[in-house]
């Protein structure tokens, strides 16, 4: 017995040992019906925004033929102005000069040509890159924004109840969860497990508003 002025003992505080086990869908069959389709239909949005971005890519990269026709074009002239210097170049006196002139000529067309034209590949390969992810990373972003916070928050939600609220066992349990859930839950939701919900509070009927409160927090209740 405390003396007159002191304080009442404190219970001490024990941590949960381990860690809570994550809970990823609800275990009520509509709820994990419905968690199950949004998820898939955000991991079937990624995938199509991840097709959109490969086949921007594709037809963007596919422009790369002008680049390398223009390459193309610029090797064979400056493979043409090499030939016929070759053939120039055996002229006695001023074969030597033909030649050096004909390759000089040919480097600074048909070489600066094929130089343009490897550097528009390059440019349209980057561009396509750029252009591929920005299609899918954009949309993927905006959906990721407004599905995977919702979803964390449910996930926590989950792994908290099924630690805090499953398998109540003693009465006492049941009481606490049965006044939480008639004292907290709208009274539409109850009248859909019992007709008199107060009614079976205060007559200690707990089965019916256990099972609300459980279903609310998405957990089943398990066997007694």
């Amino acid at each position: 017995m405390n003396a007159p002025g002191s304080e009442p003992p404190v219970s001490p505080v024990v941590p949960i040992s381990g860690t809570p086990r994550l809970k990823l869908y609800p275990d009520v069959p509509s709820r994990r019906q419905a968690t199950i389709v949004r998820d898939l239909i955000v991991l079937l949005a990624l995938l199509f925004f991840a097709w959109m971005g490969f086949k921007t890519y594709e037809a963007v990269d596919a422009l790369k033929v002008l680049g390398s026709g223009v390459e193309t074009a610029g090797t064979s002239v400056q493979s043409g102005f090499e030939s016929v210097a070759g053939v120039l170049g055996g002229i006695p006196v001023v074969g030597g000069q033909l030649a050096g002139a004909l390759q000089g000529a040919g480097a600074g067309t048909g070489g600066e040509l094929a130089d343009l034209g490897r550097q528009g590949v390059e440019r349209i390969h980057d561009l396509a890159i750029i252009l591929g992810l920005f299609v899918f990373c954009l949309p993927a972003f905006v959906v990721l924004l407004a599905a995977l916070p919702r979803r964390i928050r449910q996930v926590r939600r989950l792994t908290a109840a099924s630690v805090v609220l499953a398998n109540p066992q003693d009465e006492d349990r049941r009481r606490l969860l049965a006044m939480r859930a008639g004292f907290g839950l709208p009274y539409g939701v109850l009248l859909r497990y019992t007709r008199d919900p107060l009614g079976d509070l205060a007559a200690g009927r707990y089965d019916a508003l256990v099972a609300a409160a459980l279903d609310d927090a998405g957990v089943a209740a398990r066997a007694r």
